[in-house]
C-alpha cells in the first residue's frame, strides 16, 4: 500500500537571488531524500506585480502576492520562508510566529542584539519551528570536519583561523544597492559575509567569549542606483550617495573552551570571488576548507609515520561522509545549491517531527552578538565580552516587549 506523503507548504516572502537558491532547493529535495514529508511551493510574495508573477511561473509556484502579510492569513500554508532584505526581518518573523507559521529566515536574523533576542523569544511562545539559512553548515566537507573535532581527532583545539574574501564591490562605479545602506543591511562585508564564517565558527569549535576588531570602508560614495536586488542595479543618474556600512572587517577572537582565532571579512579582496575558507589547528591535527573547493577536506594528524606527515585531501563524497550518499557515485561532486537541499531536509525533518533543528534562532542571536561586539570593539578600540552584549540586548528587549 502507498501511503501518501504529509505536504508542508511553502509561503516565500522574496524572489531574487536567495528567493531562487532556495526555490530551487524545496523542488529537487523530494528527488534526494525520502522525506517524511514534502514541501509543496504555495505562494511567493514580492513588491514588484510584474517580477513577482514571473518568478512564481518560473519557479513553480501554485500563485503570487503583492502583500507578504496574505502569506500569514493562508490557511493552508505551514512554513514561512523569509529572503527579503535585513531590516525586515524582525517584523516578518514575529509576525509568522504569532500567526503560528513555521520560520525559515536568511541571515543575519536582525539588525540588532536587541532585535534578535525577541524574534527568539516570540518563536519560543508560539511553538513553531524555526531555523536560520547559513547554508554552508551543510556542506559535507563542514559536516565531516564537525565528525572529526567531536570524536577528538583533532584533540584541544588552538586555532581557527577564518576568512570570507568577495571583489565584487572594488569598482567605484558599482552603484549603491542595498547591501550598501545601513538603514536597510545593518552591517556591510561584517553582517553578510562575515556572519557565514562566525556560524562556521560556533558550529566547528564553540562558543565566543571575547572580540575585538576593526572595520573599514574604502568607497564611501556611490551612484544612486534603481532596481537593485542587492548584488546589483542601474544608475539613475550622476547623483550619488554615502555608503555607511563596512567594506571590510578583521576581528581577534577568544572562544569560552580556550581557543583563539582570528577573522576577515572584505569585498575588496580583488581576484576572490567567494572565498570563504578556514584552517583550524589542534594538539593532534588541522583541517582546512576552502568553499571553492567545497567537496575536499584537508586533513592532517600528528600521529602519521614519520616521513609521511602532511595535509591529506579527502574528497567528501562518499555515503560515509554525512548528507553525500544522497548523490552520486563518489568523487562526482556535488554544489553550492545541494548545501541549501541539504539545510532544508533538516528544515522539513524538524517540521514533520515537530523538533527544532539547528541552526536556529538561538544561532541567530549568538552570531548577532558577535556581530554586534565586533562593531563596538572598532568603535572602542578594546576587547568585548559576548556575554555583556547579550544581556544588555535582554534588558532592552524585555523593556520593549514590556512597553
Amino acid at each position: 500500500m502507498v501511503v501518501e506523503k504529509k505536504k508542508i507548504n511553502v509561503g516565500l516572502i522574496g524572489y531574487k537571488f536567495m528567493g531562487k537558491a532556495h526555490s530551487h532547493a524545496y523542488r529537487d529535495l523530494p528527488f534526494y531524500f525520502e522525506n517524511s514529508a514534502v514541501p509543496v511551493l504555495k505562494t511567493v510574495a514580492g513588491r514588484n506585480p510584474e517580477g513577482v508573477k514571473k518568478a512564481s511561473e518560473h519557479y513553480g509556484f501554485q500563485g503570487y502576492t503583492t502583500n507578504w502579510k496574505n502569506l500569514l492569513e493562508d490557511e493552508e500554508i505551514d512554513l514561512i520562508d523569509i529572503v527579503t532584505p535585513n531590516n525586515t526581518h524582525v517584523e516578518m518573523t514575529i509576525a509568522a510566529a504569532r500567526a503560528g507559521k513555521h520560520i525559515l529566515c536568511e541571515k543575519p536574523l536582525a539588525m540588532t542584539t536587541a532585535e534578535a533576542y525577541r524574534i527568539l523569544e516570540t518563536v519560543k511562545e508560539n511553538n513553531v519551528v524555526h531555523m536560520i539559512c547559513h547554508n554552508y553548515r551543510y556542506t559535507p566537507a563542514v559536516q565531516m570536519a564537525k565528525k572529526l573535532i567531536e570524536e577528538g581527532k583533532l584533540g584541544k583545539i588552538y586555532h581557527i583561523r577564518a576568512h570570507y574574501l568577495q571583489d565584487w564591490i572594488m569598482d567605484p562605479k558599482i552603484p549603491l544597492v542595498w547591501r550598501l545602506k545601513k538603514e536597510v543591511t545593518g552591517y556591510g562585508a561584517h553582517g553578510d559575509i562575515g556572519a557565514h564564517i562566525i556560524d562556521l565558527a560556533r558550529f566547528l569549535i564553540g562558543e565566543f567569549s571575547e572580540v575585538t576588531g576593526m572595520m573599514q570602508t574604502f568607497i564611501k560614495e556611490r551612484p544612486i542606483s534603481t532596481d537593485s536586488d542587492g548584488l546589483s542595479g542601474s544608475t539613475a543618474s550622476d547623483k550619488t550617495g554615502q555608503v555607511d556600512v563596512d567594506d571590510a572587517t578583521a576581528f581577534l577572537a577568544k572562544f569560552s573552551n580556550g581557543a583563539f582565532g582570528v577573522f576577515e571579512a572584505t569585498r575588496f579582496a580583488g581576484g576572490n570571488r567567494n572565498g570563504n575558507r578556514f584552517e583550524i589547528n589542534g594538539e593532534k591535527g588541522s583541517i582546512r576548507w576552502d568553499m571553492e573547493n567545497m567537496n575536499n577536506l584537508e586533513v592532517y594528524f600528528d600521529n602519521d609515520p614519520k616521513g609521511l606527515q602532511g595535509f591529506r585531501t579527502i574528497n567528501c563524497t562518499e555515503e560515509v561522509h554525512p548528507f553525500a550518499g544522497a548523490y552520486w557515485p563518489p568523487g562526482h561532486i556535488i554544489g553550492y545549491e545541494h548545501t541549501f537541499i541539504n539545510l532544508l531536509k533538516t528544515l522539513i525533518d524538524g517540521i514533520s517531527e515537530g523538533i527544532i533543528p539547528t541552526p536556529n534562532f538561538e544561532d541567530g542571536l549568538l552570531n548577532q552578538a558577535v556581530l554586534e561586539a565586533v562593531e563596538k570593539s572598532a568603535e572602542k578600540g578594546t576587547w568585548i565580552s559576548i556575554k555583556e552584549v547579550l544581556e544588555q540586548a535582554k534588558a532592552e528587549s524585555c523593556k520593549h516587549l514590556s512597553n
